[in-house]
């Protein structure tokens, strides 16, 4: 996976894909809501794994009911790059197996 930064028009249009992810300065972000506490533990769990496959971390912050996403890549001085795309299409998919909205 290539590890360049994405322009403005590219980043836009990966967004179409990625429902309630958003651009917020330099970076992908999105926060779902889960039924419980425990959900949205076991959530952060799967999105660890996930991170863990790919050698790619976010700023993952758990609340009660909530968790949240913040992700760029560092190694291109903090841009957002198909690696960052390719992490939130992969938490996307595994939120909804979770019951996240």
């Amino acid at each position: 996976m290539a590890v360049e930064p994405l322009s403005q028009k590219e980043i836009e249009d990966r967004l179409t894909e990625l429902p309630g992810w958003s651009l917020d300065g330099d970076r992908l972000t999105r926060s779902y809501r889960l039924a419980s506490h425990f959900a949205a533990t076991a959530l952060v769990v799967h999105v660890a794994r996930i991170q863990e496959e790919l050698g790619h971390h976010s700023d993952l912050t758990l609340g009660y009911n909530t968790v949240s996403l913040a992700v760029n890549t560092h190694s291109v001085g903090g841009a957002v790059t198909d690696l960052d795309v390719e992490l939130a299409r992969r938490v996307q998919a595994a939120a909804s197996g979770h019951g996240a909205l």
